[in-house]
């Protein structure tokens, strides 16, 4: 089996064979969409491009960010991180959506831990 993901959420495992993924929500105080995409690689979860639907508290543009089609996109540089870790109030404006070649996931709609996502140690 090739790169998976192992998310770890509300006390279950899902694991999903996808060596790409888009990880997105509605930013709570500005209310607007964010987008990520990563990849997992030997290192661990590599963060390849972000999206933002505008700017405002907490959510400026990165560096290099260009305008594209009302969004935008920036492909920050940054190191792997070993995993994500997603608060998962349930009061938030919005859960995380992920999404991956076989279709998508709602994340943290629900209060409880916080939800992981990590490659898997396949």
């Amino acid at each position: 089996m090739g790169p998976g993901l192992c998310v770890l959420a509300g006390g279950k495992m899902l694991v999903i064979a996808a060596a790409t993924f888009t990880l997105s929500w509605t930013h709570s105080v500005e209310k607007t969409a964010w987008e990520e995409s990563w990849r997992v690689t030997e290192h661990g979860l590599q963060l390849t491009q972000a999206r933002v639907k505008g700017s405002g508290a907490g959510m400026d543009p990165g560096d290099g960010a260009r305008l594209e089609d009302g969004w935008w996109v920036w492909s920050p540089d940054t190191p792997a991180t070993p995993a994500l870790l997603l608060a998962a109030s349930g009061a938030t404006l919005s859960a995380w959506t992920l999404c991956h070649a076989d279709g998508c996931e709602t994340l943290g709609a629900d209060a409880g831990a916080p939800v992981r996502i990590a490659p898997c140690p396949f």
